[in-house]
């Protein structure tokens, strides 16, 4: 029987969990969604992309608010059992309150190592296929973006500008900058041109024009009767370089390794995008939020489970339950915030990776010694 109370209490927590957690993240990806609409507007992605892209950034949402939604589910369901007097069930078939305490917190270590697998392997392998198709993607929709008399700098190192743009698609007096580095630099002027899609890639097609390409010495230029410009290959001003937070684990992991290394001028066979000492804080600060902040999942499970400590019949019960939600909720902010103290050295961060595991074990001692100090008065 007590097997089967323990059950319901944590199936009703993990369906209020579940109901939680997709309905907050949907709300959230919605807004994002929204945001991300830049991809087609600035950028002239393709709507397939799009929809990639946003779907993508849901298991990164989800790890958001993962803590959250953890938080409120066992807050509300212990509050709910409390005040429909359901808990007395427990107590009449002999459980305690400290069993039921040490029952949840073994379920906290099986949420808290979901968590971790989830934001330190899928979340990364998300965001770094996202980053891959916006990479990967071509500008279906470039026509849309041209606007006539204005200086269009939405390809990365292309500047385009045209006097007309007419209503069968047709351009007049285009101008073209194509910078490859600081040094090197083609400018194309042409007197008009039309864009074309041939096998799915798009190309501007030239008309009467001349092309000049120089850099600091050197100078050479041509005319053409036609020429043309591919656009499918070129990237937009989006971010289409890997970031920290889209690196595996692993890499993470060994980056740190490899710089480690390189410090006592050993070598190393890692070879990791955005490994670099100036990076270090990142990487260690990205790894902090894999697998330190979960840790302060147990806490806030120990935090709702005051709420069996204290009667309903208390006068300042409804002030204490506010305290108590409160408090729940300052632990995950403070969780987030201590990411800014995360430093590029493990010594340095000894502090912030023993304060969960502090924070836990003083919560339960102080709860069971509330317990305890109860029956021996």
């Amino acid at each position: 029987m007590k097997k089967i109370l323990f059950r319901k209490i944590l199936f009703d927590c993990l369906k209020f969990f579940i109901v939680t957690i997709i309905g907050t993240s949907v709300i959230v990806w919605v807004f994002q969604a929204v945001n991300y609409l830049d991809i087609i507007v600035e950028d002239g992605r393709n709507y397939q992309v799009y929809f990639k892209y946003t779907m993508l950034s849901l298991p990164k949402i989800i790890s958001k608010i993962f803590p959250f939604a953890i938080f409120i589910s066992f807050f509300y369901i212990f509050s709910k059992y409390e005040n429909k007097n359901e808990l007395i069930i427990f107590w009449t078939h002999g459980i305690t309150k400290l069993q039921v305490i040490n029952f949840f917190l073994k379920a906290s270590l099986a949420l808290l190592l979901f968590h971790i697998i989830f934001i330190s392997f899928l979340v990364p392998f998300t965001q770094d296929k996202a980053r891959s198709i916006i990479r990967e993607s071509n500008i279906n929709f470039f026509d849309s973006l041209l606007t006539p008399k204005t200086f269009n700098d939405v390809i990365k190192g292309v500047t385009i500008y045209t006097d007309e743009k007419r209503a069968d698609g047709s351009l007049k007096n285009i101008f073209i900058k194509k910078t490859n580095n600081d040094s090197e630099f083609e400018i194309t002027f042409s007197q008009t041109g039309e864009i074309k899609n041939l096998n799915n890639n798009q190309i501007l097609v030239l008309y009467d024009g001349k092309n000049i390409k120089g850099n600091k010495t050197n100078l050479d230029s041509f005319s053409f009767s036609k020429s043309d410009f591919n656009l499918s290959n070129l990237e937009t001003n989006a971010t289409t370089y890997k970031k920290t937070q889209e690196n595996s684990t692993f890499e993470l992991i060994n980056c740190y390794l490899a710089l480690e290394d390189r410090k006592k001028k050993k070598e190393n066979k890692f070879n990791v995008e955005n490994c670099r000492s100036d990076n270090l804080s990142n990487i260690f600060g990205e790894l902090y939020k894999r697998f330190i902040i979960p840790l302060y999942i147990p806490i806030l499970i120990l935090v709702s489970l005051i709420l069996i400590l204290i009667s309903k019949e208390r006068s300042n019960y409804i002030k204490l339950k506010l305290l108590i939600f409160l408090f729940g909720l300052f632990i995950i902010i403070f969780s987030e915030t201590t990411l800014r103290f995360v430093e590029d050295n493990l010594l340095d961060n000894i502090k912030l990776i023993l304060l969960p595991f502090l924070s836990t074990i003083f919560f339960y001692s102080a709860i069971s010694f509330k317990l305890k100090w109860s029956v021996y008065k």
